[in-house]
This record gives structure tokens, sequence and C-alpha cells, in this order.
């Protein structure tokens, strides 16, 4: 249930994040959009996307879905050819075998329909809590928290949450986020998370929300 309390304050913060970020999204929300939340185009893309640079999974996630652009297609396609059409995208060899044998079973077991429970999600390979939330809301409009690394560390930098994995951190931001913004979340913080929110030196300076930075309140105290 919502924290009706917490509501304006959440809004403010999001609404800091989306201008600060000027409509720029990731390549995987980019393809979700492209392909009106195509689930099956949003599973490769992710799985396409671990370790690898947004440029290169877009540019191999285009390659791939032109010429598999459903399950069967991509079964029928040796691990081969299908390393080579996502390649350069990192651990490309291991993410052709995990593709191949994921569109195989979504058509042996899902009709050649991708799944839309997480639990059957992440039966296949390659395929983790991160993927699996990610399928749920970019492809079929399902409230799901998708934990990165980008989201566990501004998620415990800010002050939302104090944990110690993302899986923690999915369940603790479920009980303190506001359904509505589930799905948007992984989005907004990816891209804030590499713009402004960095890993090392964050540029605090342009923080478009700083009124709500638990880090930038212990640095003030010092």
């Amino acid at each position: 249930m919502e924290d009706k309390t917490a509501a304006p304050a959440w809004e403010k913060i999001f609404t800091g994040i989306r201008e600060c970020l000027e409509d720029s999204v990731p390549s995987v929300t980019k393809i979700a959009e492209e392909r009106l939340q195509d689930p099956y185009a949003v599973l490769i893309s992710t799985m396409i996307s671990l370790r690898t640079k947004d440029e290169v999974t877009s540019l191999a996630s285009g390659r791939l879905l032109s010429k598999a652009p459903d399950p069967p297609s991509l079964a029928e396609l040796d691990t081969r050819t299908i390393g080579e059409l996502i390649y350069p995208a990192g651990f490309y060899r291991t993410k052709a075998e995990n593709l191949k044998k994921t569109a195989g079973l979504i058509c042996r077991d899902h009709g050649c329909r991708v799944p839309d429970e997480l639990e059957q999600l992440l039966r296949f390979p390659g395929v983790g809590r991160k993927t699996a939330n990610l399928v749920l809301n970019l492809g079929f409009g399902k409230d799901a928290i998708c934990v990165d690394t980008h989201v566990h560390r501004i998620a415990n930098r800010i002050g939302w949450v104090s944990t110690a994995t993302p899986e923690q951190t999915e369940q603790a931001l479920m009980k303190v986020l506001p359904h509505r913004y589930w799905i948007p979340i992984n989005t907004l913080l990816v891209e804030y998370g590499k713009r402004i929110c960095t890993p090392l030196s964050p540029r605090c300076s342009t923080c478009c929300i700083p009124n709500f930075c638990a880090r930038r309140e212990v640095t003030r105290s010092r």
C-alpha cells in the first residue's frame, strides 16, 4: 500500500530526476518504446545488455531482432550466427548460447510466447531478477522494481534504503516506494547513475535533487 504522506516528496524527486535527464533513456527502454512493449524484444535486448555499453546493446539488438523477430526464428539460428550478430556485446558467445536455449524453451513450454510470470522467466538461462523484472515492467506493463547496480547504489546513497545487495534493495523498495514509480525507477536511475550520481566522485554540484539526498546531509555536517 502506498504511503500517502510521502507522495509529494516522491513526486518532487522523480520530477527533478526527469528534468536532469532531459528525456534521455537507456537502450533497452528505447527498444521497448520503438517495438511497442514487445516482451520478446525486451527480453532479448536485456539479455544482450548485461555488461555491455548502451550503444553496443542498441546495435546488437537491432541486428538480432531483424534476423530473428520472434522466438521460433531465433531458435532456428545456430549459436555461431547469433554470436556474430550480437558481437561485440560482452560475453557474446555465452549470451548466444543462452539466447538460443531461451528461444527454444519459450517455444517448447510457452507456445512461443514470452511468459509474464517472474518464476517462469527466471527458469531461462542467463535470466536473473533484474532481467525478469525489466521484462515484466517494460514488456508487460506490470508493476515490478528492476534493481541493477545503479538503482542499488543510488537508493542507498540517497537514503531510501540501507541494504547490502540488489536483491535486498528490491525487497526494501517494495515497502517504501509508491507503486506508480516501480516501473520508471530503473529507466530513470540507470541514466542518472551514468551521468550524474556516478559510482565514484558523483557530480553532486549538478544534482537536481540535493535536498532529498542523505549523502549531502552527511557531507554538510562534517
